[in-house]
């Protein structure tokens, strides 16, 4: 999803509920300012659909929720609200919440050539506030890749590419799978610049 920000005076939690019920589009909310999330590619969304079957399907017998980029992602100890492409909590405090999860344990960005510094970036340090976010996975819609940010036991985070042949490790949600899996049937020709 690429995000722009609009023109509105800042906002608090409340007042941003209330409003984007009344939208036809989704916004995140980063430090009291709205940012409009307008659609991606082809390839962005078949890639996003094609992870939340796989994720939902490994943990149908589990008590963990997985959210497509409609589930809001609170950024622990803030008010900032983001819609990432894929998230899995499994923590009993997000049972109870109606409108967002705050402790998934997996994020997956499905990279647009707009977002991709910010998904790499800034959105990384928003997500790693979370002590409980063990993957976080960048997926490539124009080649097939990978980035896997994984914390490890001691804390610190790892990164770990992953290319054609390779076998991808979400040991926060114990699923493996190839990345061709993702991959399949998918024209990867690189989409063009933007001239606006």
């Amino acid at each position: 999803m690429i995000a722009s920000k609009e023109n509105f005076p800042t906002m608090t939690p409340e007042e941003y509920f209330v409003w984007e019920e009344k939208q036809l589009e989704k916004h995140e909310l980063i430090d009291g300012q709205v940012y409009a999330m307008s659609g991606g590619s082809v390839n962005h969304s078949r890639i996003a659909i094609r992870f939340v079957t796989m994720v939902d399907t490994h943990l149908d017998a589990s008590s963990c929720i997985t959210g497509n980029s409609d589930l809001r992602v609170n950024i622990v100890g803030t008010n900032n609200y983001t819609y990432p492409d894929v998230s899995v909590t499994c923590d009993d405090r997000d049972k109870i919440t109606t409108q967002h999860i705050t402790y998934p344990c997996l994020i997956v960005e499905v990279l647009s050539p707009s977002t991709e510094l910010y998904d790499r970036s800034g959105k990384f340090r928003l997500y790693r506030k979370n002590p409980n976010l063990q993957d976080y996975l960048l997926v490539s819609s124009t080649s097939i890749e990978m980035d896997l940010y994984h914390k490890n036991a001691a804390g610190d985070w790892l990164i770990i590419n992953y290319q054609a042949g390779d076998t991808i490790e979400l040991k926060s949600i114990n699923l493996s799978f190839s990345i061709e899996q993702i991959y399949r049937n998918l024209d990867l020709t690189p989409e063009p610049e933007s001239t606006k």
